[in-house]
């Protein structure tokens, strides 16, 4: 069930010899390929443990471990214009709940999942660690969707 280059041709990053890392956020680097088993529900998991972002008020760095669990409808994203788009948020400044609800978005836009949550571990600052959790659903999904922000409240409380 190899795939055609027809269903490939969106994806430019995969196998591109001459990689470019982004000095920027840049959204248009997420590149989608179509889901072949669009008739299931299930569930893909996407850990990011070296994400690194700026603070947007002293421009020190912050570190954080990022997983994004989504289930897919069409399209799903491709994991190296994926693992660009989060580097590009390495000299982009704001903070840690900002950061986790764009990436959401993004990825929303572009994939238009059934469901999409976005997990941000940040490591601890001035003796505070923040966790910035945020979900999507379509109308098929909400339930899940309030069942998981329920679940990530108890689960950090």
């Amino acid at each position: 069930m190899s795939r055609t280059s027809d269903e490939l041709q969106g994806v430019s990053q995969l196998g591109s010899a001459q990689t470019q890392y982004p000095t920027n956020y840049s959204p248009e680097l997420l590149e989608t390929f179509v889901n072949k088993h669009q008739e299931n529900d299930y569930l893909v998991t996407l850990n990011c443990p070296e994400f690194t972002t700026l603070c947007p008020k002293t421009g020190q760095p912050d570190f954080a471990k990022i997983t994004i669990n989504y289930i897919p409808d069409k399209q799903m994203v491709e994991s190296k214009s994926l693992k660009l788009y989060l580097f590009s948020f390495r000299n982009h400044g704001d903070f840690h709940e900002d950061c986790i609800n764009i990436i959401m978005k993004d990825l929303v836009k572009v994939m238009q999942p059934r469901y999409l949550e976005v997990v941000g571990i940040f490591t601890p600052r001035g003796g505070i660690s923040i966790y910035p959790f945020a979900n999507y659903a379509d109308e098929n999904h909400t339930e899940f969707k309030n069942q998981r922000l329920l679940a990530h409240m108890n689960k950090t409380i």
